[in-house]
């Protein structure tokens, strides 16, 4: 059975950000035959996940890998949980429901450009996406650094306790030296 890599980027990020295209570059060096999608999610927590429920519906019948970033690993786990499959997430939020609070307002997202206005019925579609309880018959790999400026390391830490986790002193959110993992991450995604 054939997998596909759908990588889900973070809030205010893009397809076009470095580990999304350090993971595109990667792929296309190694495994050129992989079904890879790299969307560009939307600014709203509902509408982001029916952008990544269009990719799953493309490549109905292959098997999910998910690589999320900061938020994207929280959608990553939401996708996990619903439709089964394998993520690696970097940095991941866990409960930014809690974060964003403090978020809400207009912005504009740095690589699109795009303006959008964040309200708290966003900060509760979140909610509803949350995971407390995670499948045992799921499977993460979690890199996580431990100077995240933006997320506390250790929630994640707690939360994925029962899966792989690699921690790293120092770093940052963006997770330094990312690409040096895409060898490992790949093995791992395309394993069963």
């Amino acid at each position: 059975m054939q997998y596909v890599v759908i990588y889900l980027h973070g809030f205010l990020s893009s397809p076009q950000s470095q580990k999304a295209t350090q993971t595109l570059e990667f792929v296309r060096a190694n495994y050129p035959n992989l079904a890879i999608e790299i969307p560009q999610l939307a600014n709203y927590p509902h509408e982001a996940v029916k952008n990544i429920e269009l990719c799953i519906a493309k490549h109905k019948g292959k098997k999910l890998r998910f690589i999320g970033s900061s938020l994207g690993g929280f959608l990553s786990t939401y996708m996990v949980e619903k439709y089964s499959g394998k993520a690696v997430l970097i940095n991941p939020a866990v409960r930014p429901f809690e974060l964003l609070g403090d978020f809400l307002g207009e912005h504009i997202n740095p690589y699109t450009g795009q303006p959008f206005l964040l309200e708290n019925s966003h900060i509760e579609e979140l909610r509803q996406l949350d995971t407390p309880t995670l499948d045992p018959k799921s499977d993460y790999w979690v890199l996580l650094q431990t100077a995240d400026e933006t997320l506390d390391y250790r929630q994640a830490e707690t939360k994925y306790q029962d899966y792989k986790v690699t921690i790293e002193q120092g770093g940052d959110h963006s997770f330094q030296d990312f690409q040096r993992f895409l060898p490992d991450i790949f093995r791992f995604l395309l394993q069963d």
